[in-house]
């Protein structure tokens, strides 16, 4: 199994627990696709480079997980459908 990262920029509009709930859904898209998740980091509100879709602060989060190397494509695909998420980005992580 590899290690990855999966980052969320998250729309800064929304509540509390309906950000909540959009961070368990991509953690819950993780485990369907056979990853274990070992980390989940809030880095809170911060200002984006440039506005996406009319905002110009997001709420980051960084999951790290382990799974095998079909999984990223998966959680992608899933992510970038999901309402709220402003920008992700999924990559592997050395073995340093």
């Amino acid at each position: 199994m590899n290690k990855y990262e999966l980052a969320l920029v998250v729309s800064a509009k929304i509540e509390d627990d309906a950000r909540a709930a959009v961070v368990a859904k991509a953690q819950d898209y993780v485990t369907r696709a056979g990853g274990v998740v070992s980390e989940v980091e809030e880095w809170g509100k911060k200002k984006l480079a440039y506005e996406i879709q009319k905002q110009s602060e997001g709420f980051y989060y960084f999951i790290q997980f382990e799974a095998n190397a079909d999984a990223p494509a998966y959680i992608e695909q899933r992510v970038r459908i999901m309402d709220n998420v402003l920008r992700f980005l999924c990559v592997r992580k050395d073995e340093a």
